[in-house]
């Protein structure tokens, strides 16, 4: 049968997660931390990070909920409370820096589903360091959503339901992270 990583270690950082980005949603803190272009530039730079752990509204929220249920799953057994926070704010950083130096088309940004693909690229980057078969699976998976992204576009259904375009362009920029803090395990032995 399949085995969830439910010892605290494992439990405990997706879930503080959850809950963090449920609390900055209330309106007078997700406006303090929400990307904005516009203030970034007037010197509000703690907006580049904090702008990845906000949502536009509830269902936003809930998309990289399971975002975030879905890496637990596959590859919590991997990183221990101290690496995952690591992982998220460099990936965070890695996304916000990203959007703001290479995107100047978006003017507001919020989500993590940037880093959560780094996340889960980087996951399956270890999968594949470590034997697992299924990780080539998920690598190209991603990269084949990536690509279709690319090509078609953000999907319009999904921005209706975050009220927000989804910025795929955080997606790639985060993959590509995802992929640069994989490098190590690459010179990793078995």
């Amino acid at each position: 049968m399949f085995d969830l990583p439910l010892a605290p270690r494992y439990l405990l950082p997706p879930a503080f997660l959850i809950v963090l980005c449920a609390v900055l949603m209330l309106p007078p803190v997700q406006a303090l931390l929400t990307f904005n272009r516009e203030l970034i530039d007037q010197g509000e730079f703690w907006r580049i990070l904090t702008s990845q752990y906000v949502h536009t509204n509830w269902t936003h929220w809930l998309l990289n909920v399971v975002g975030v249920v879905f890496i637990w799953v596959l590859h919590a057994e991997y990183r221990s409370p101290k690496t995952y926070a690591v992982h998220l704010l460099l990936l965070g950083l890695w996304t916000g820096l990203g959007i703001w130096l290479f995107c100047p088309d978006i003017r507001i940004y919020t989500g993590l589903s940037g880093l959560l693909h780094g996340v889960i690229v980087w996951g399956a980057i270890k999968d594949i360091k470590v034997g697992e078969r299924t990780g080539v699976l998920l690598f190209l998976g991603i990269l084949g959503k990536l690509a279709w992204e690319q090509y078609a576009g953000p999907s319009d259904e999904v921005g209706q339901l975050i009220s927000s375009r989804v910025a795929i362009e955080s997606h790639l920029i985060g993959a590509i992270g995802g992929v640069v803090l994989a490098l190590p395990l690459l010179w990793q032995k078995k």
